[in-house]
């Protein structure tokens, strides 16, 4: 216990020293001096000698780089999504599965409806269900051609490009730079 005392006492004792030495009052050596209190003397400032300019060489402009016709950057890529086309499958599936599911509750009358419910509601989920399972991705890709004009290919999978990418047409499709 003796000794954490001791401890805490001497950390104290050094945190006020060294707060103390910071307090101080710093001064640069000589601040003091009579010299350097003295109103600053004007300088005397000398022209220049005056020296000839010469013109500097005329340079001929590096001509533009060649400008290609089928290059551009890609500008954007649009994802259209088509939505699937449900067809009888999913609608009948969905009604038969509804149907069996709606026809565990209840008895009697209740049973009636619960099935009847049960098929209607499974048939519009299975018709949703296989529309979202035929839905498909479109990628349209927009070039901003060298010249200036702009072009459109659209891809059925995910082109590999992104805004910014240098690509060519060749063939009726894009290529990479």
């Amino acid at each position: 216990m003796k000794r954490q005392q001791q401890f805490l006492r001497g950390a104290a004792l050094a945190g006020a020293l060294s707060c103390a030495a910071f307090a101080q009052d710093y001064r640069y050596p000589g601040a003091d001096d009579a010299a350097r209190q003295t109103a600053p003397q004007p300088v005397q400032v000398q022209p220049a000698p005056v020296q000839q300019q010469v013109p500097p060489a005329t340079v001929a402009p590096a001509p533009p780089p060649p400008q290609c016709a089928t290059c551009g950057t890609v500008d954007s890529i649009r994802i259209m999504e088509k939505a699937g086309e449900g067809s009888a499958v999913g609608l009948i599936a969905g009604g038969l599965l509804g149907g069996l599911v709606g026809h565990q509750i209840g008895q009697g009358r209740g049973n009636t409806a619960a099935t009847i419910v049960g098929a209607a509601g499974g048939a519009y989920a299975g018709h949703q269900v296989e529309k979202n399972a035929k839905r498909t991705l479109h990628y349209d890709v927009t070039v901003r051609m060298d010249d200036g004009t702009l072009r459109t290919i659209g891809y059925d999978v995910e082109p590999g490009f992104r805004s910014g990418h240098k690509v060519r047409f060749i063939d009726g499709r894009l290529t990479r730079i």
